[in-house]
C-alpha cells in the first residue's frame, strides 16, 4: 500500500473515532441522567434515557464496524503509518475513547447497584404489606365473626 492510500486509510480512521468520540459524549451523558434518574427511582424516564441510549449504542456499533477493516489495515502496516502525520492524534483519541468507555462502564455499575437496592426494597415493601394484610385478616376472622343464634341470645 502506498504512502497516499495508508494516509486516506488513517485519515478515515480518524474521522471515524471523532464520530465514535461524539457519541460516547452524548452516551456519558445519558448514563450521567440514568444513574441520577435510580436515585429518584423515576422508572418512565429511565426507560425513555434506555431508549435514546440504545439508539446512540447501535449508531456507535455502525461506525466500529466501518472502521474495523480500517483498523486493521493500519495495524498490518503499523511502521509506516506511526511515520504519518495525524498517527499521533489517532492514538491519542483512541486512548480517551477508551477511558471514556470505561467511565460509562462504571456510571453503568453505580446505576445497577442503585437499581438492584430500589428493588430490593420494593420487594421488602411488598412482604411487609402481604403479612400486614394477612395478620388484619387472622384479625378480623378472629374480632369480627357473623353473628349466629347461640343459647345465650335466642328467645324461644
Amino acid at each position: 500500500m502506498s504512502a497516499a492510500d495508508l494516509a486516506a486509510v488513517l485519515e478515515q480512521y480518524r474521522a471515524g473515532l471523532e464520530s465514535e468520540l461524539i457519541l460516547l459524549v452524548h452516551l456519558q451523558k445519558i448514563a450521567a441522567r440514568q444513574h441520577e434518574m435510580t436515585q429518584s427511582a423515576d422508572i418512565d424516564a429511565l426507560q425513555r434515557a434506555t431508549d435514546r441510549r440504545d439508539t446512540l449504542t447501535a449508531d456507535l456499533m455502525k461506525v466500529e464496524d466501518q472502521m474495523r477493516p480500517l483498523r486493521d489495515r493500519l495495524t498490518r502496516d503499523q511502521a509506516s503509518a506511526q511515520q504519518l502525520p495525524g498517527f499521533d492524534h489517532a492514538v491519542a483519541l483512541y486512548q480517551t475513547i477508551a477511558r471514556m468507555v470505561a467511565e460509562v462502564l462504571e456510571t453503568d455499575g453505580h446505576s445497577v447497584r442503585a437499581l438492584a437496592q430500589i428493588v430490593g426494597a420494593r420487594r421488602a415493601a411488598v412482604q411487609d404489606a402481604e403479612q400486614a394484610e394477612a395478620t388484619l385478616a387472622a384479625y378480623g376472622r378472629a374480632a369480627v365473626r357473623p353473628r349466629t343464634a347461640t343459647l345465650v341470645n335466642r328467645r324461644g
